[in-house]
């Protein structure tokens, strides 16, 4: 029917193109393939976010195991010790640490330097003794000898033989007696450190520097004087360190200390008759 310009429709069944929406099913079925993903969270939790706090295993990994074909390969038994890695820690002071150390070394009666080096005995400032006083011994031993010729209007040659002797004297000096006496203390089961032994002999050289540096005065009695304070202090500082130590041994104590203070001793007068007693 028509009313002014609209059409309306009745009720009535109209077709168009429009195809008619069946109704849905009662049930859809969605299937997935099965997936090599892994599970995440894994079982495994590492990291902060687990109970425990440990790093991330690639963290762990990367910087404190060593992974498989590195050029640094983990060595054990005797292997390590021709390793750097073996040597690190004896290295692993500060500047305050030797500072103090040599403080007490020129402190011969306090006795309290193997308490306070037993969790930390170094190698850094024992090399560095020995290092400082072959140099200065051959400078100054050097330079006495060349005003001395001076002085007599004598000519005068350079001996090389000062810094191959001093090296000999030092490092050997500093090796060979702790390795002796790291021997003797295993034998009457009174074992101490190697490298403890190591730190005390060194740190006991540093008073010999500036013994060195006093000889440029040309007076033997004055170069007498100072040999004898500079080994008498060092023997000191070395026997009175090790005393309560050694004391463990048995009855044979007090010759192994009394052989420690007269082997330093000697030391002192080597040097007297080598490097303070100028001949022209």
């Amino acid at each position: 029917m028509m009313s002014g310009k609209y059409t309306s429709i009745d009720n009535q069944n109209v077709t168009g193109s429009v195809p008619a929406v069946p109704d849905p099913p009662a049930h859809v079925a969605v299937k997935f393939n099965d997936s090599n993903l892994q599970t995440f969270p894994p079982s495994g939790v590492q990291g902060k976010i687990s109970g425990a706090s440990r790093p991330p295993r690639d963290a762990d990994d990367t910087f404190t195991n060593s992974a498989s074909g590195s050029d640094e390969p983990q060595q054990s038994g005797w292997f390590r010790s021709f390793t750097i890695a073996a040597y690190r820690p004896y290295f692993d002071v500060d500047t305050s640490d030797v500072l103090e150390r040599i403080k007490d070394s020129l402190f011969p009666f306090r006795g309290s330097f193997t308490e306070k080096t037993a969790s930390n005995p170094d190698l850094y400032g024992p090399f560095w003794i020995c290092t400082t006083l072959i140099f200065v011994a051959a400078t100054i031993g050097t330079f006495v000898t060349y005003l001395a010729h001076k002085v007599q209007n004598k000519e005068w040659d350079y001996d090389i033989n000062l810094v191959t002797w001093s090296a000999g004297l030092f490092y050997g000096y500093v090796i060979i007696v702790p390795l002796a006496l790291y021997i003797i203390l295993k034998y009457f089961s009174a074992p101490s450190g190697f490298v403890q032994l190591l730190c005390l002999y060194g740190y006991s050289l540093f008073v010999f520097i500036p013994a060195l540096c006093l000889s440029v005065v040309p007076e033997d009695i004055f170069r007498w004087v100072v040999a004898v304070v500079a080994g008498f202090m060092s023997a000191t500082f070395v026997a009175l360190n090790l005393k309560n130590h050694i004391k463990s041994a048995g009855e044979s104590w007090f010759l192994i200390v009394a052989a420690i203070f007269l082997l330093q001793l000697a030391l002192s007068l080597v040097l007297k008759f080598y490097l303070f007693t100028v001949t022209v």
